[in-house]
């Protein structure tokens, strides 16, 4: 359980757009007043540290965890077991500040039971996960899908960004103190 309502944007492939669709309706959603929150699933390799540095010595040396602080921010290095699961999407999740967001966006883990938003631009031949994945709540595309969840223009991020802001809206008349990860609301 967690206090900040989570919605997924997922694809069932790199390259659909999540990246983009995200940082283009950021804005939107600040527009809504939306403080947003976004934890991003990437390959198991990524390393934000380089080899010399002080931090990168500190966890080749053994160290769990690294924090790095400056005046403008900060960053929390854990290493972790390799776990390809999304269920520890929840634990991400419990690091995050609540304060410091209305509304966490995550983007991959498409396996999560968290409700989600589909990318699908069907001139790229991949199948729809909406048509197996009930926690999918919305399908983005860039040309017409025949489904029962809503289908929302992937070409105009303030739709996606309003339709977020609606479910957001949805969770905060729900007066809920926490969200649970099958909540689809």
């Amino acid at each position: 359980m967690f206090n900040i309502p989570v919605i997924g944007i997922c694809a069932q492939a790199s390259g659909m757009g999540k990246t983009t669709l995200i940082e283009a309706m950021l804005p939107a959603l600040a527009e809504y007043g939306v403080k947003v929150s976004i934890i991003k699933q990437t390959h198991a390799e990524f390393d934000l540290d380089r080899p010399g540095k002080d931090s990168h010595r500190l966890r080749a040396a053994g160290a769990g965890q690294v924090l790095l602080s400056s005046e403008n921010r900060w960053v929390l290095m854990t290493e972790q077991k390799n776990d390809p699961s999304d269920i520890r999407l929840m634990e991400m999740v419990r690091h995050l500040d609540p304060t410091l967001a209305d509304l966490v966006l995550v983007e991959g883990f498409r396996h999560a039971p968290i409700p989600k938003i589909e990318v699908f631009r069907p001139s790229l031949g991949k199948s729809l996960l909406a048509s197996t994945d009930a926690h999918i709540i919305a399908v983005a595309s860039d040309l017409p899908v025949v489904t029962s969840r809503p289908v929302l223009d992937l070409n105009t991020p303030a739709t996606v960004a309003k339709f977020i802001v609606k479910w957001w809206a949805r969770q905060q008349m729900h007066g809920m103190k926490q969200y649970s990860t099958g909540e689809v609301l």
